[in-house]
């Protein structure tokens, strides 16, 4: 395949963050419907064998699909148009249709809150699933200025970040609070193909789950950090509800969700609140509670910036980091700078564990049961942070 180095450099100069390639199969034949397919690559991703599919062996073609859908970074929708459409509009139109379908699947979210419940106006619910604002409106603390006429984002310009609580099963004793971020290279969040199956694994292991919807491009990392801190200052406020010890909490992400953890736990955790970034914020009742974690998860991630964690122990120091655990696969294009990173801040006295998967890529969600061991070691430092 053709290196496509030159190709991302384009897109940047031209001011786009991601290219979404779309096509369709089903033109040629005279009957059955059209279908179409978009997809999203993460930067770096290397796949040697990805080509036209009519250059593909038939194995060749499986292998490489379980790859890519295996894969939480590689977003893509997939859409038809039925022989009647066809039919009623043209074969054009009808393919159109298709590839519009597979764009809107592709966009595909968790449900926003229902009318104006947040974080602050609503009761805490540990027997049933919650959907919450976590910003009251007209008040979202931010630098940056997105308005109406800025298009061709995940969000709309009026997006309000938010949380999805999912408790543990009736009957089963909280071990502690665990909040997610999906990953997505601040341009989508994959909940579906990362943070929600993991939620849905940490539950059953007793642990109260909760999945933030934060700020993505063209918001900064900063502004996504807040998002993260109201949803741990919510958590800590309803402890007791919960069942849960407040300091009970881990914060964990996948790829770009992990350094927006980290984000939070480097600059913006604690007593940091709205004002850091924005005077124009009026703090409220919630940010009287420390936006205190005591574990993080780093999955296919790491502290830093996008593509480029920090191997810097005095910048790592500056953030006063709680037990961090790794999970990373051996053929990630990051692999070198995960492993870089686990020896520093090992090094730095800072307790450490992790799982490397054997030949596994970059984005493997819930996958290679990592899980189970991730929830015991979360149940080990939650009960030292409870005797400390």
């Amino acid at each position: 395949m053709t290196d496509n180095r030159f190709l991302w450099e384009y897109d940047e100069a031209l001011g786009f963050d991601g290219l979404c390639g779309i096509d369709e199969v089903g033109r040629g034949p005279l009957a059955g419907p059209v279908c179409a397919a978009c997809v999203v690559l993460p930067r770096g991703l290397k796949l040697p064998a990805l080509n036209d599919s009519k250059k593909m062996t038939e194995k060749r073609r499986e292998e490489t699909h379980a790859l890519l859908t295996g894969c939480p970074e590689v977003f893509y929708g997939i859409g038809f148009a039925t022989q009647q459409e066809i039919d009623e509009i043209n074969i054009l139109q009808a393919t159109f249709l298709a590839m519009h379908r597979a764009y809107g699947e592709l966009l595909q979210k968790l449900p926003e809150p229902a009318g104006n419940e947040t974080v602050l106006n609503t009761a805490a619910d540990p027997a049933n699933i919650q959907v919450l604002y976590l910003w009251e409106e007209g008040n979202v603390p931010a630098k940056t200025q997105f308005t109406q006429d800025m298009t061709g984002y995940f969000d709309s310009w009026d997006f309000r970040p938010y949380v999805t609580a999912i408790p543990v099963r009736e009957g089963v004793e909280p071990k502690g609070a665990v909040v997610l971020m999906a990953g997505g290279a601040y341009q989508f969040r994959g909940n579906y193909t990362d943070s929600l199956p993991t939620a849905a694994a940490l539950r059953e292991l007793g642990f109260q789950t909760f999945i933030v919807d934060y700020r993505l491009s063209p918001y900064t990392q900063e502004e996504g950090a807040l998002d993260v801190a109201r949803a741990v200052r919510f958590i800590r406020k309803n402890a007791d509800i919960y069942g849960i010890d407040p300091n009970d909490i881990a914060v964990m992400g996948f790829s770009a969700g992990g350094i927006q953890a980290g984000e939070f736990l480097m600059h913006y955790d604690e007593a940091v609140n709205g004002t850091a970034l924005d005077s124009t914020y009026a703090p409220d009742e919630l940010d009287a509670v420390p936006a205190h974690a005591s574990a993080a998860g780093m999955i296919y991630s790491f502290y830093g910036r996008l593509s480029v964690g920090n191997m810097d122990p005095d910048w790592l120091k500056e953030g006063d980091l709680p037990p961090t655990f790794y999970v990373y696969g051996t053929e990630d294009p990051f692999y070198r700078q995960f492993q870089q990173q686990y020896d520093v801040i090992s090094d730095m006295g800072i307790s450490t564990s992790r799982i490397v998967l054997n030949g596994w890529p970059h984005g493997f969600g819930a996958d290679g049961g990592w899980v189970k061991d991730y929830a015991a070691w979360l149940e080990a430092v939650f009960s030292n942070a409870d005797k400390g």
